[in-house]
């Protein structure tokens, strides 16, 4: 049976949250206000408080880009990770993903972010697959408001984790995540060998409490 570790993305395997330089880049671009941007990074910064949840603001999110062309979601999306996260990964977590390759076990992006990004990340990085959130596209390729479901976060990440291990061939309790936050708390449980990257402070003090390692990356 197949070993699997599994990455977070934001904060983890990055040092900061791809959602704000998302909203930055965006701006710069001139494809939403300065207001609109405020808002989006003020819900990014209670996110990040634990003052907010994801769930609705996703979908909030997904059903404002209705119509839109999935060809030029993924002509953004190409240019904003080129110029804003390809050279931002840490240094720790180009070493761990070594490790865990010369092990020979399976290395998987398990994150909140698009499958547009991740599909970038899984192929510098070299993983065997990504899974995150993904948006409907209708049979015109545009995208239909909707995201498919369950979420990729919090317990939808567990979800999505043992559906495909169950294709995959391999077992949770057999399994590596490395995260940062305390949001994918019911994953760290899940797992048999949980890792805490560069914790927020609820989840340092969940570590600490439960024995987990913190490791720094950078």
């Amino acid at each position: 049976m197949s070993r699997f570790a599994f990455f977070d993305f934001d904060k983890t395997l990055i040092p900061g949250n791809s959602a704000t330089s998302w909203i930055r880049f965006e701006l710069a671009a001139g494809r939403v206000s300065r207001m609109r941007a405020l808002q989006g990074l003020g819900w990014v910064i209670r996110y990040s408080l634990g003052a907010t949840s994801m769930d609705a603001q996703l979908r909030d999110a997904v059903a404002e880009i209705a119509g839109l062309p999935e060809t030029e979601m993924e002509e953004r999306v190409a240019e904003f990770y080129d110029r804003w996260i390809r050279g931002t990964y840490r240094p720790g977590a180009r070493l761990a993903i070594e490790k865990h390759r010369e092990a020979g076990d399976r290395l998987v992006l398990l994150t909140s972010s698009s499958n547009y990004i991740s599909a970038h990340v899984a192929r510098d990085l070299g993983l065997d697959d990504y899974l995150s959130n993904q948006l409907e596209v209708g049979p015109d390729g545009r995208y239909t408001g909707r995201a498919i479901e369950p979420l990729c976060y919090k317990r939808g990440k567990v979800t999505v984790a043992k559906r495909f291990l169950e294709k995959a061939g391999g077992r949770l309790e057999d399994s590596w995540f490395y995260s940062d936050s305390v949001s994918d708390l019911a994953m760290l449980d899940a797992v048999g060998n949980p890792v805490v990257v560069h914790p927020d402070p609820r989840l340092k003090r969940v570590a600490r409490q439960r024995g987990w390692p913190i490791v720094d990356w950078d």
